[in-house]
């Protein structure tokens, strides 16, 4: 893909070759970092490997629960063949057993986005965890924000439609065996509010597992279906919450987010939904970026190879700010 360079403004130097006070005094520019955000079940993963395969850019994950070992199918992890060769960090790296607290995301992920960085690669740092990300951003010492200037996006789908999607979602991850995966886990004595064991689709099962080995199958049947629609709720539950923290962080806190609304993507169906999908979320999510990594104007956008006609249009139109 072709980038646009930036043309560095002529200065008039002194003969002598003096450095001008104010060239002295200035501070280097600051990295860049991209946060996308978004309720659960919103299509994040799939919007940071379409910017990351387009800016050269390497994922941090800051999803509470995804952070730990196993469980890929209850925590929704992304597979290797959606992941598109794109580096992904502090995926499935943590202990399941023990908890990991927002300092220790906030110290591993800065040493992840730090290497990153070095590497002249952008770091974007997704997930569902806003409470991971507002205790990254906004340090009590404001490292973060004098180290890196951010670009917020945010996916956002409708809630009826969102819930929608999420009752499908958990069909098929029962489909591909997340009762399996949860009976695997379980414990008599199991504490659901530690390390993993915390992740939806776990605590939900715990009654079902109890007393699977001791009813006729008509009544196993019922409640595990009792289980699997709990699971519904408490991710709908879950979806709310972090829309919530998410206007408070624009609202209340001052964050400058990008909304993105994918709803017309999510009620479309195949080729029609990638269609929707690109032209309401990926291509003004790049001319976003794109300005925002080369501090263009507000009427230079990124190379017409990569955003095209209607797509363009389209972003210019549905980008808010």
């Amino acid at each position: 893909m072709l980038t646009c360079k930036q043309i560095a403004p002529s200065l008039s130097i002194p003969d002598g070759r003096q450095v001008l006070p104010f060239l002295r005094s200035s501070r280097p520019p600051k990295e860049k970092v991209v946060v996308v955000m978004g309720a659960t079940g919103t299509g994040k993963s799939k919007l940071s490997i379409d910017l990351a395969t387009r800016f050269s850019g390497e994922v941090v994950n800051s999803d509470k629960m995804q952070v730990y070992e196993g469980l890929d199918i209850i925590t929704n992890k992304i597979t290797e063949e959606e992941a598109c060769d794109v580096p992904h960090h502090l995926l499935g790296i943590i202990d399941p057993n023990v908890d990991f607290t927002s300092t220790n995301f906030c110290s591993m992920a800065s040493l992840a986005i730090r290497s990153i960085a070095g590497r002249r690669k952008l770091p974007i740092i997704v997930g569902g965890s806003n409470s991971f990300i507002e205790a990254l951003v906004d340090d009590e010492t404001h490292e973060f924000r004098s180290r890196y200037e951010c670009c917020f996006l945010w996916v956002d789908v409708s809630m009826p439609v969102l819930h929608r999607f999420v009752s499908e979602r958990v069909d098929r991850m029962v489909e591909n065996g997340m009762v399996d995966e949860a009976r695997q886990m379980f414990s008599l004595d199991a504490d659901y509010s530690k390390g993993v064991t915390k992740a939806i689709g776990l605590p939900e099962f715990d009654q079902y597992f109890r007393v699977e080995p001791y009813v006729d199958l008509e009544t196993r049947a019922k409640l595990c279906q009792e289980a699997i629609d709990e699971v519904k709720n408490n991710t709908c539950k879950l979806a709310c919450r972090q829309l919530e923290k998410i206007y408070r962080l624009r609202n209340n806190k001052g964050w400058k987010v990008h909304r993105l609304d994918a709803t017309d993507a999510f009620l479309k169906n195949g080729k029609e939904s990638d269609k929707a999908w690109n032209e309401l979320v990926a291509a003004p999510s790049m001319v976003i970026l794109s300005r925002f990594l080369n501090n263009f104007g507000p009427n230079i956008y990124m190379n017409p190879t990569t955003v095209r006609g209607t797509a363009m249009e389209t972003a210019m139109v549905t980008a808010t700010h």
